[in-house]
Parts: C-alpha cells; sequence; structure tokens
C-alpha cells in the first residue's frame, strides 16, 4: 500500500492539562494523522465505536473490553499526590452512602470505590457528576472530582480531601497509571508508538512553556501547573506502572468493576 493510499490513523488525546506534554508536536511528527481532543471517557468510548485507531483512554477501560494493546512507554501516572483526583467528603469516608462521580474519567471512579471498599469497607450507591457541575449541585456523601476543575478546590469547606493518587501510592507502594497509549488489535500503527515516545519527550523539554501558557488558559498559578506536570505526574511506563496496573486490575476485578481475564499487551513495546 502507498502512503498516498493508506488509511489515515485517527488519533484521540485527554484535553485535560495533564496531557498536554505527551501530544507536544503530535500533529508534526504525524502529519498524516487525525488529532481530536476530548474527555477521557468520550475517547474510551470512541476507541470501543472503532471511531478511533488509537487513543489515550482511562486505564480501566483497557481491562473492560478484549481486543485493545499498549502501544507506548508514554502515559500519565503518579507515584503519591496527583492533584487533579480528589474525593471529597462531606462525612466521614468510612460513612459514606452516597457517592457523586466526575463523569469524565472512569478510572478514577473505580479507583474511589476499591479504596472506599477496601480501606474503608463502604460500597455506597452512586450518581452522575455531569462534567460542567461542581459539588454544590450535588447533595451526595461524597463527591469525585477529575482533571482540571480538581485543581480549583471548592469553597465549600469538607471533613475530608482525599486525594487518590496520595491514597493508593501509601497504600500500595505503587505507581497508578491514570491513562495510556492504546490502539485497537485490528488498527495499523507503524511508527505511531515512535511519534507517541518522541511527542512526550518534546513536551517534557517545553514543559515550561506548556505550564506558562496553560496556567493562562485555565486560571492556575504558572508555579502550580508547573510542579504539577513535573512534580505530580510522570510520562513513563516503566516495570513499576506496569504493577500497578496489574494490582489495580486485580483489585476493580474482585469488585466486579472489570474484566479479570484481560491479559496486558504491550505492541512492540520494552519498558525498563
Amino acid at each position: 500500500m502507498s502512503p498516498q493510499s493508506r488509511p489515515t490513523t485517527r488519533i484521540g488525546a485527554v484535553s485535560y492539562l495533564n496531557s498536554r506534554p505527551l501530544i507536544e508536536g503530535l500533529s508534526e511528527l504525524l502529519p498524516s494523522a487525525t488529532l481530536s481532543l476530548d474527555y477521557p471517557s468520550r475517547l474510551a468510548d470512541a476507541l470501543g465505536r472503532a471511531d478511533l485507531d488509537v487513543a489515550l483512554i482511562p486505564s480501566v477501560e483497557y481491562f473492560r473490553r478484549p481486543g485493545y494493546e499498549i502501544i507506548s512507554d508514554a502515559c500519565v501516572a503518579a507515584r503519591g499526590e496527583v492533584l487533579s483526583v480528589k474525593l471529597y467528603c462531606r462525612v466521614h469516608p468510612g460513612r459514606v452512602r452516597r457517592l457523586a462521580l466526575d463523569e469524565g474519567s472512569r478510572t478514577s471512579a473505580a479507583l474511589v470505590k476499591v479504596i472506599l471498599a477496601e480501606r474503608y469497607g463502604v460500597i455506597p450507591e452512586t450518581e452522575p457528576l455531569r462534567m460542567e457541575s461542581t459539588t454544590a449541585d450535588t447533595t451526595a456523601d461524597a463527591v469525585l472530582l477529575i482533571g482540571d476543575r480538581a485543581m480549583h478546590d471548592p469553597s465549600e469547606s469538607f471533613v475530608e480531601v482525599m486525594d487518590l493518587g496520595r491514597i493508593w501510592y501509601e497504600w500500595t507502594g505503587l505507581p497508578f497509571v491514570f491513562a495510556m497509549w492504546v490502539a485497537r488489535s485490528e488498527a495499523r500503527t507503524d511508527g505511531v508508538d515512535e511519534a507517541l515516545s518522541r511527542a512526550r519527550d518534546l513536551g517534557l523539554e517545553r514543559v515550561h512553556q506548556i505550564a506558562a501558557v496553560e496556567s493562562k488558559r485555565l486560571g492556575l498559578d504558572e508555579q502550580l501547573a508547573l510542579n504539577y506536570l513535573t512534580k505530580n505526574l510522570h510520562y513513563r511506563l516503566t516495570s513499576a506502572e506496569r504493577c500497578g496496573l496489574r494490582l489495580f486490575c486485580e483489585l476493580a476485578a474482585q469488585h466486579e468493576l472489570v474484566d479479570s481475564h484481560v491479559e496486558l499487551i504491550y505492541r512492540d513495546l520494552v519498558t525498563a
């Protein structure tokens, strides 16, 4: 097949600040590909419908649908406090009966269910929180917020605010992978994996510029944005992240949140 007749690779990436270093220069690195930005949950749905060939999806979605492969060592992960995934509790976590879940990401929704069940012994009823809503729009006992809006703490006071990245790391000693580059097993991705890794490397080289631009757009302190991108998050899928992924799958499967039989398949990928 000639380059002119080869189908365009359709790529989807997360529209949050946390993914900006992963897509730096990607359009130039893959000029024949199309790049669309959206919320993580919508990207997962688009990949599932075959509207995308490759997407940066919530890690939990990998374990919910067979036929996916991890194609890059670039990811969104945390080894401790993450800042952008928080549970705002109006009661003690062990007394949460109603839980409002941000519709933006399903990984964080599964993670908070695992933490509440395993650490506090509660399995609350859940309700969706629309992506444009705030904590004031629900009377639930606890509210999960993710992404850029979780970095702007509500004015309301809470009994406890839990950073789920910190809770997971203190509990397991392993990194938590929030999102990773995944392809449909039948999708051709020649050269895409190298481009995704190169884009990540470019993003980290230019992280100061990214923080300066994005902090203004989001109304964040520039130093906070820079610390978030360089200290709270990291972007390389190593053997430790693999272990974290597998443990998360095992725990989520115990609570019937994922399929425990889905294997982690890495397409032409060797990680440290």
